[in-house]
This record gives C-alpha cells, sequence and structure tokens, in this order.
C-alpha cells in the first residue's frame, strides 16, 4: 500500500502540507480533489520523489512501478504502435537481449519471462488502447510526427496504460480527449489491475472509476472510501455539524463574556467573573469548514429574435477538397440547447465552425438571422491569448470606451478578480485563461454561443457555476464537450455528426454511452414513423410499475452492497502479507458486483422505456 505519514512540503515559504497523512490500500482506484493551486499535482511530484519531503515520509512497496504521462511525445518518424510497445521497457529490453544472447540458460530465463509478461500479445493489446483513445488501424502506423502535440498526448497516455505500472498517476487525464475517449478510459480504468491516482475534475469519472476520494485541503488529507457525489454529501454534512457546533460555542462564549463584562468590577461578582474569564480561555472556537468558494459566471443576455436563428437547407462543409459533412438540414431557434455527439474526426468542430460563421458553406443554403450574433469558444482560443497583456488588457481593446471600473466589473463577473485583472496572462492558471476566454466569447451577449470543449482546466465549482449560467441565460448552446455531467445537466437535444451527417439521436446520453462502451457502430438516429399502439391497459401499467420499482430496489440493494465492499477493501489489515488470497477474492467480488450493477442499470432504463412509452 501507500503510505503517506505526517508529510510537510512548502513552495517559496507557501506551506502546502503540514502534517499529511494518508493511507491507500494495494489496487484501489482514488480520486484526488482540492481547490485549485492546493498541491495536488505536487503531491504526485513528491510520490515520484521528484522533490524532496521537508517533514515525514512517503513509502511505496518494494520494487513497485510508479507510472505517469510524459508531458509530451517527442515528435519523432516512430510509428504511434512502436512508440507504445516501447513503453514497457521490460518487454523492449528482454526482446533485444534475446537477439543477442547465446547462453541457453539465460535464453530459457529471457523466453519464460516474456511468456510470464505475455509479450507475444503485447501488438494486440497496445492497438487496442491505441483504438480506444481515438486512433485507428491506419492512424496507428503513421509516425508520431504526423500528429499535432495534443493527439500525442493521447500517444502518452497510451504507453502508459500499456507498461501497467503497479501505481498509474493520472493529472487530469480527460483534458486532452473527447467524449469517446473519456468514456473509454472511464471504462478502461474500472477494469486496471493495479492502484490508480485520478487528479480530475471530471465528476462523471469520479462517480464511475474510483472507490475512493484523496481530499487536499487545509494543507491535510483525508481519505473517503466511495465515489464523488457520496464524498460531496458527506462533505456537506459534516459541514453543516460543524458550522451548528461552532455557532453553539458562539453564542456560549457570547453569554459568558456579557458576564464578565457587566460584572467584573463589582467585588460581590469578582470571584464569578474571573471564573467565567477562565472558562472564555479554555473555549476554544470551532472554526466550521469553508464552503467551497462560490465561482460564477455572468453571461450577457441578448434580446430576443424571431425563430428560427439558424437556417441550413442541403448545406455541404469542407476545407477546399470533397465535402466533410454534406446534405445538412438543420434548425437552430434561440432557445435550443444541443449537445454534438459523434468519433473523433467525424466532424463536431467543422460543424461549430460552419455555424460560427468561420468556415462558409459549399453548397446548399445557410440563412442566419440579419442581427444575429454568435460567440465562440474552442480550447485553441485560450491557447492564442497575448501572455504578455493582463485580462484587463484584453477587454480594454474591445471595450476602448468604457470606464474601467465597468471592465473589472466584467472581469469579476467572470470570477477574475482584481489580482487576477492586473496579472499577465502568462501567469494565470488554466482555469482563470479559460475565464478569459468564456469572457470575450460572450462580451457582445451572443443569441448562440458555441462551446467546443469548455471544462478543460475548469476545476468542479466552476463547472457547477457554468452549468448555473448556462442554464440561466436566454440564448442558444451548441455543446462539445467531454464533460457528461455537464451534457446531461445542459443539453435538451442531441445531434450525431457520422459517416458525413448530422442526424437527430433519438435516446439518451446513457443509452449512447452504454453503445460506445459495447463497441456498437450503429446507433439510432431519426426516429421511423411507427404504428400507434393502442393504449396499455390499467393492470399493464400496474405490472410495468411493479417491474420499475422492483429494479429500483435491486440498485439500491447492489448500491449498498458497492459501499459495504469499498468499505472492507479499505482495511489496511487486508493487505497484511498473511491476508493476500482474502484480498484476491474481496477484489473479485466488487468487479463482480460492478457488473451486477451495469447490467441492474440497463434493466431498470429498459423498464422505464416501457412505461413511459406504455404511458404515453
Amino acid at each position: 500500500m501507500l503510505k503517506i505519514e505526517d508529510i510537510t512540503y512548502n513552495v517559496e515559504g507557501r506551506p502546502l502540507f503540514e502534517g499529511a497523512t494518508a493511507t491507500i490500500p494495494t489496487g484501489h482506484k482514488v480520486g484526488i480533489v482540492g481547490r485549485n493551486g492546493a498541491g495536488k499535482t505536487t503531491l504526485f511530484r513528491l510520490i515520484r520523489g521528484e522533490l524532496a519531503l521537508e517533514g515525514g515520509t512517503i513509502t511505496l512497496p518494494q520494487r513497485a512501478r510508479i507510472g505517469g504521462v510524459a508531458q509530451e511525445v517527442p515528435s519523432s518518424e516512430t510509428s504511434l504502435l512502436d512508440t507504445v510497445l516501447q513503453a514497457d521497457t521490460e518487454r523492449a529490453g528482454l526482446l533485444a537481449e534475446a537477439e543477442t544472447a547465446t547462453d541457453p540458460h539465460r535464453i530459457a530465463e529471457i523466453q519464460a519471462r516474456l511468456a510470464d509478461i505475455d509479450a507475444w500479445s503485447a501488438e494486440g493489446r497496445a492497438s487496442n488502447i491505441l483504438k480506444g483513445l481515438g486512433f485507428d488501424a491506419a492512424q496507428q502506423l503513421m509516425p508520431c510526427s504526423a500528429f499535432s502535440g495534443g493527439w500525442r498526448m493521447r500517444v502518452a497516455l497510451a504507453g502508459v496504460l500499456f507498461a501497467q505500472p503497479d501505481y498509474l498517476l493520472l493529472d487530469e487525464p480527460t483534458n486532452y480527449l473527447d467524449l469517446e475517449g473519456a468514456l473509454w478510459l472511464e471504462s478502461y480504468l474500472q477494469k486496471y489491475p493495479h492502484t490508480v491516482l485520478i487528479i480530475s475534475h471530471d465528476r462523471g469519472l469520479l462517480n464511475r472509476a474510483v472507490q475512493g476520494i484523496l481530499h487536499l485541503d487545509a494543507k491535510k488529507l483525508t481519505y473517503w472510501t466511495g465515489p464523488y457525489d457520496q464524498f460531496a454529501r458527506q462533505m456537506a454534512e459534516r459541514r453543516a455539524v460543524l458550522q451548528a457546533e461552532a455557532k453553539k460555542v458562539e453564542l456560549r462564549r457570547a453569554h459568558l463574556q456579557s458576564f464578565v463584562d457587566r460584572f467584573k468590577a463589582k467585588a460581590s461578582k469578582a470571584v464569578q467573573a474571573q471564573s467565567r474569564v477562565k472558562m472564555l480561555e479554555k473555549l476554544t472556537p470551532i472554526t466550521a469548514p469553508e464552503d467551497a468558494k462560490k465561482v460564477v459566471f455572468t453571461f450577457p443576455e441578448p434580446e430576443e429574435l424571431a425563430p428560427p436563428i439558424i437556417n441550413l437547407d442541403g448545406a455541404a462543409v469542407g476545407y477546399g477538397g470533397p465535402p466533410i459533412l454534406r446534405k445538412l438540414n438543420l434548425r437552430i431557434d434561440q432557445d435550443d440547447r444541443i449537445a454534438l455527439l459523434g468519433r473523433n474526426g467525424e466532424g463536431k468542430s467543422t460543424l461549430s465552425k460552419l455555424l460560427a460563421g468561420k468556415l462558409q458553406a459549399s453548397e446548399g443554403k445557410l440563412a442566419r438571422s440579419s442581427k444575429l450574433r454568435i460567440g465562440y469558444f474552442a480550447q485553441h482560443q485560450v491557447d492564442e491569448l497575448h501572455i504578455d497583456e493582463t485580462p484587463l488588457q484584453h477587454i480594454q481593446r474591445l471595450r476602448p470606451a468604457e470606464m474601467q471600473a465597468r471592465l473589472r466589473a466584467r472581469l469579476a463577473g467572470f470570477g477574475l478578480m482584481a489580482d487576477q485583472a492586473d496579472t499577465v496572462v502568462g501567469r494565470l492558471s488554466g482555469g482563470q485563461k479559460a475565464r478569459l476566454s468564456l469572457l470575450l466569447a460572450t462580451i457582445d451577449a451572443p443569441h448562440l454561443l458555441i462551446l467546443d470543449e469548455p471544462t478543460n482546466h475548469l476545476d468542479i465549482e466552476s463547472r457547477e457555476a457554468l452549468v448555473e449560467a448556462l442554464t440561466a441565460y436566454s440564448g442558444a448552446v451548441i455543446l462539445v464537450s467531454h464533460d457528461m455531467h455537464l451534457l446531461g445537466l445542459v443539453a435538451d437535444r442531441l445531434w450525431l455528426v457520422k459517416g458525413g451527417a448530422v442526424t437527430p439521436y433519438t435516446e439518451d446520453l446513457e443509452a449512447y454511452r452504454r453503445q460506445l462502451l459495447a463497441g456498437e457502430d450503429d446507433v439510432k438516429v431519426a426516429p421511423k414513423p411507427v404504428e400507434k399502439k393502442p393504449k396499455a391497459s390499467r393492470d399493464e401499467l400496474l405490472a410495468l410499475k411493479a417491474e420499475v420499482r422492483k429494479c429500483e430496489d435491486r440498485l439500491a440493494k447492489l448500491n449498498d452492497m458497492r459501499d459495504k465492499l469499498a468499505k472492507k477493501l479499505a482495511d489496511p489489515e487486508l493487505y497484511e502479507g498473511s491476508r493476500k488470497g482474502e484480498l484476491a477474492t474481496w477484489n473479485a467480488k466488487y468487479a463482480e458486483l460492478m457488473q451486477a450493477l451495469d447490467k441492474a442499470e440497463a434493466m431498470w432504463l429498459s423498464a422505464q422505456e416501457k412505461l413511459e412509452e406504455a404511458a404515453a
């Protein structure tokens, strides 16, 4: 197991850890959460031994291999597949030695070890990982130099997953993945055979792929069993209890202080007053944990336009060659909330650029309302900010006639307060840069807001604030995101971009997730006309409702069993040498339970759909 004991570490005189302690059981998948700047990435560097502790210890099992994603894969001529295969240094070394070894005993040892590590299936395993992260068979044989930095980061991730270190450390791994890649990674990590530590703000990932949450707060570490939502509920309950206790103590202190103030000058009450002074000294105030700092996005409200604001009739779009998207017959109204689904390279960003006016239709018609204003946010725009200018200077360029107080109020409406407003962009965090880009995209009160991966670098509180802002926003929204939590709360329409076409997707996000994980290529699009079914009888409806309740009861029981198993697996004694066999049994039971949960969820969804159809 990983033991973090009483560690202390400072950065430029600022303490990040003071007596922090935590134990991570072997084989657990753990999400690491905490406010931006709390020290999560520093913790990874301390675990890897890249930084020296000022106090305390971090201990790992002997010969444990630690792996993480390199900052970038070099732009080499080595193919993607070979790059990933080389990440398993033991296999690569053994194969190289096998080419030159002459001693029969050593040759036998090499072959035995290659068999132990399943070296002969390595190419297939590496190929499957690359496929899951968005690379088809042809791309896997292309050199790394043929891909951009973001895509090479996926190759780096593929390499560390293939090498299967004993301790896998991932820092925001979904930031450079699309929805499909993020869902694949989530599924892969659930089955990963060793310990995983994930720094992430992806709520879906933290709910479905981890068994516990390591919370970094107030320079301390606290390990909570269960997924993120369970942790958030427990934290809220704890906060409420401590706030109530703090209030009681403050009332008691006020009462004692009042007595002291009234009677300290009276001789007859001097003894009692002195006694209460001593009581006051002993009554230490309770400091309740702060609520997560309220973060906001304030989108200016556009005026209402007559529908539709955009209409496409037989439109096509590309980049000068054959069209990437064809026969587009689409309509957007100002109250639409649309999520674009589809695998990488199918054309989601191309459609976004067409709607934003950054690409022109090569065929057909695209009609926009004459007064339409469009706001467009894409990740590359964050990287194109002027790093030597402040946020204030950025918006002064767009609003030269506005008073500085008004400009600062605009920045504050996106969580960029006085200090950040006057800090050059090069020194801002990724989240602060994203906030500035969102401000620049919405400053003209757009009627249509197109957001391409808006949550990269935003923490969980900022993502929740973005959901609130988009829910209250009176313009249309087009969303491309790997964050299913955001899509599920904001989007009310789904468009599938696939095979050069854009069509309505008739099921929900959970169905899309299941189909992707099952490897299904054929997904349901526009509904076909069906004959109207006779209305279900009262008895049939009662039977369907009973089936839904039965499924809900089974889900509740399975979730309860999962929580109990997670608690059992968090017991440090289970990882002692004499109980290793028992540990394997409990891990197997946990894996079986997670499979049963997936099936139970599918049965509940099916029962719910039948009930809704019958009641329609």
